[in-house]
């Protein structure tokens, strides 16, 4: 079992910064991917990027360019660097626990109960 607590979500005008902090605990860190998503209201559940355990970022491209995933297996925890944020970048974040399939792609296992990022003027 992964336990995982998201922080740092708030109002931030328009090409403004955030950062996303996910602290996990109950388990490995190390042998977890890591992964955001996102759901804005109306809108389906999107994956915004996750960062597998050797550290490699994949990112949607909506967001590549200006979100970075990042994560520090010592204090067990990943984050997620927003710059240049756009009102439609407005959602509720979800920090996820996981893994990366055969072919690469990422699968999540544990959830967060979600951070609120609303960017507005």
């Amino acid at each position: 079992q992964v336990q995982l607590v998201e922080s740092g979500g708030g109002l931030v005008q328009p090409g403004g910064s955030l950062r996303l902090s996910c602290a996990a605990s109950g388990s490995i860190f190390g042998d977890y991917a890591m992964a955001w998503y996102r759901q804005a209201p109306g809108k389906r559940r999107e994956l915004v990027a996750f960062i597998t355990t050797g550290g490699n970022g994949n990112y949607a491209d909506s967001v590549k360019g200006r979100f970075t995933i990042s994560r520090d297996n010592a204090e067990n925890t990943v984050y997620l660097q927003m710059s240049s944020l756009k009102p439609e970048d407005t959602a509720v974040y979800y920090c996820t626990a996981g893994g990366i399939l055969y072919d690469g792609a990422y699968y999540p296992d544990y959830w967060g109960q979600g951070t609120q990022v609303t960017v507005s003027s």
